[in-house]
């Protein structure tokens, strides 16, 4: 059986896209480029002054053949990237994008919403709220997603799902603790990135502690309105809740717990955590006791696609990233 990331790789190679790399003086990045290039999922825009990098990849013997760049230390450039964007937008005036240009992720996600790159991929250096804070300043979030947030995608040895040992799990890494709407916008989200990226018929199971009400609590109150706003907006995506994890990927355990008709009890190929206490205690426990492999975090929710880099990942777990990052950038476009 092929592992998970070759698969990404795959299907990121029948349609590369343009990567923009703010953060080019790290030599994992470097790496990570030299990777999409030579594994043709994609073409890569370091930014940076194109002397520096190429020194600083020579030393490190890291091939630049397939590089792109795009020098935002040259004020000229960052001149003629302000006067562009305030053609089309309004938001900043050409002092504030020069200024703020300055800054290589900021510059990349200016870049991103002018079309200059189909995506970005940053943290490496940066941290996740760095990197979800510009993105959501600049790039702005999709239509009727009220927050960001992340998915992953766990594959369990001795899991038996419907689909098969593997899990889409949300929110594990961004927000805190979702009201009714930015709980439905993840569970949207969520569904939308597995489609793409896995190419499943999502079937989303909204967590908590109760099913269908053999609890009561304000908090529950929260998960079953979120529920309704997902009915309401996406009718087409399949989505149950209140459910216990049990119930929601047993089968056996939701013909005795769920007593009505549901596509998705006992059949969930994701789950949404309440909060996100919930969620990265439960990705934390899937992969200390389970011994899961957890692919991801993939950022969502935004207006074009950015991922996050883990501050530890090795270039092949980065290399990953960026096949999915290509995934979803063919989707939006």
């Amino acid at each position: 059986m092929k592992e998970f990331i070759d698969i990404m790789i795959e299907k990121a190679m029948e349609n590369p896209k343009t990567v923009a790399f703010p953060e080019s003086s790290n030599v994992d990045i470097l790496k990570t480029a030299q990777e999409v290039v030579e594994k043709k999922i994609g073409y890569p825009v370091m930014l940076g002054n194109e002397d520096e990098i190429k020194e600083l990849a020579s030393k490190n013997q890291v091939s630049t053949t397939g590089f792109k760049y795009f020098d935002y230390t040259n004020e000229e450039n960052r001149i003629k990237l302000a006067e562009e964007y305030t053609s089309k937008y309004d938001e900043f005036s050409q002092k504030a994008v020069i200024r703020k240009s300055k800054d290589p992720v900021r510059c990349a996600m200016f870049l991103l919403k002018l079309d200059k790159v189909d995506c970005v991929a940053a943290g490496k250096e940066y941290s996740t709220g760095d990197v979800v804070l510009e993105a959501m300043t600049i790039v702005g979030l999709a239509e009727g997603i009220e927050s960001p947030s992340s998915i992953g995608i766990a594959d369990i040895p001795g899991f038996t799902g419907s689909q098969g040992s593997m899990l889409g799990l949300a929110d594990c890494a961004i927000t805190a603790m979702p009201d009714e709407k930015t709980l439905a916008g993840i569970a949207i989200s969520s569904a939308d990135t597995v489609s793409t990226l896995l190419d499943w018929e999502p079937r989303v199971a909204m967590l908590s502690f109760s099913t269908c009400g053999s609890s009561e609590h304000e908090s529950i109150d929260v998960i079953r309105k979120a529920v309704e706003i997902v009915h309401e907006k996406r009718p087409d995506i399949k989505i149950d809740g209140e459910f216990q994890l049990d119930s929601a990927i047993i089968p056996e355990v939701a013909k005795k717990k769920v007593n009505r008709e549901s596509d998705v009890a006992g059949r969930a190929n994701v789950v949404i955590f309440p909060n996100l206490h919930a969620g990265n205690i439960g990705v934390k426990m899937v992969q200390i006791f389970g011994h899961a492999n957890a692919y991801g975090p993939v950022l969502q929710g935004f207006l074009k696609p950015v991922c996050d880099f883990s501050r530890s990942a090795p270039v092949s777990e980065m290399l990953g990233n960026v096949a999915m990052l290509i995934i979803r950038a063919n989707e939006k476009r």
